[in-house]
């Protein structure tokens, strides 16, 4: 699933791309394996559950400077604080944030969840200490994690597997889930369910940048479909960060749909991990990272009462075609 070892296709697409060497060759083995290993014995970041919060919003990929950026346009953000990610990647965060070691308040947390990764990791058990030699090293040396199983969680909700036929609500778009899917799932588990603590795990920013595309009913131009390797081939960071700002804008017009419509006295933004656009020539977000961009993810304090404006209207389960895998490769997740 997410192969950035040595092997002889690899190799052969490094000579025409530099920037492979580099990255799957040198930063790969040379840090982020052993940050990965190092990960899974030592903390590196914090957990969220060493954190007080009665609702978690995560923004997936999301950018401490980015949050702060568009935060004037929400009145609900005040402050972006900023909180070391105990992961590079989504997969890393979850392997690493439910560990047993806070079961307790795990089994009185609920989680809305628009990524697939979730799923994987804690139900699927995809990464495997029998695959180290067999490719994927970073993805399964998450093995060696202690975590949870998914039945341990108070109540899950998989917001990717709902394809609704109403144009109501638009549908997933390159694995993509919109955050709508998220935001009335999660109210509806608030209300209904009961739970210590929510989370909610909004897709957004996280690429490929669908925002623009829904909004107008067009197929995604290059630099949303792709937007990390349209960064290095034409250096247009305008374009690329206003796509990504307006991915941003769209999760946070429905988190304030959601906070209207919940009771949660602390609630919290975040992210699970950020995203690299070309610092330190490095792009994206990989297991092991310890880039700035990436383990530095936002941190802000909100609230939320349910003025109960918004009725849940994704009630039936309606199994979305894509299986976890397909719907990981769409995101860029290569096997």
């Amino acid at each position: 699933m997410f192969k950035f070892d040595i092997t002889i296709e690899n190799l052969k697409r490094g000579i025409s791309n530099p920037y492979q060497i580099f990255d799957e060759l040198i930063l790969q083995h040379g840090y982020r394996i052993p940050s990965t290993v190092y990960n899974t014995q030592r903390d590196i970041g914090t957990n969220i559950y060493t954190k007080d919060w009665d609702l978690l919003i995560i923004l997936d990929c999301c950018r401490v400077d980015a949050l702060r950026e568009v935060a004037p346009e929400y009145e609900f953000i005040e402050e972006v604080g900023s909180l070391k990610t105990v992961g590079g990647s989504t997969p890393e965060w979850t392997a690493k944030t439910f560990d047993p070691d806070y079961l307790d308040k795990i089994r009185q947390t609920g989680y809305v969840s628009g990524t697939a990764q979730l799923k994987s990791i804690l139900e699927e058990n995809r990464p495997s200490k029998s695959g180290l030699f067999g490719g994927h090293l970073a993805y399964n040396l998450l093995s060696y994690h202690d975590t949870v199983d998914i039945s341990d969680l108070g109540f899950v909700d998989y917001a990717f597997e709902y394809n609704l036929p109403s144009d109501e609500i638009a549908k997933h778009p390159k694995g993509k889930t919109p955050p709508r899917y998220i935001t009335d799932r999660g109210i509806r588990a608030a209300r209904e369910e009961n739970l210590d603590r929510l989370i909610l795990h909004y897709m957004q920013p996280h690429g490929p940048y669908a925002a623009d595309a829904i909004a107008e009913g067009r197929d995604l131009e290059k630099h949303e479909d792709r937007p990390l390797r349209y960064l290095r081939n034409t250096g247009d960071m305008e374009t690329v960060w206003e796509a990504y700002l307006n991915e941003i804008r769209f999760a946070l017009d429905e988190v304030e749909i959601a906070l209207n419509n919940i009771d949660a006295e602390k609630v919290i933004i975040s992210a699970d991990h950020g995203e690299a656009f070309g610092e330190y020539g490095i792009y994206g977000h990989t297991i092991g990272s310890l880039h700035p961009q990436v383990r530095h993810v936002p941190w802000a304090e909100t609230t939320a009462t349910d003025s109960n404006t918004y009725t849940p209207m994704i009630e039936e389960k309606n199994e979305a075609d894509d299986s976890t895998e397909e719907i990981l490769e769409a995101l860029g997740y290569k096997a």
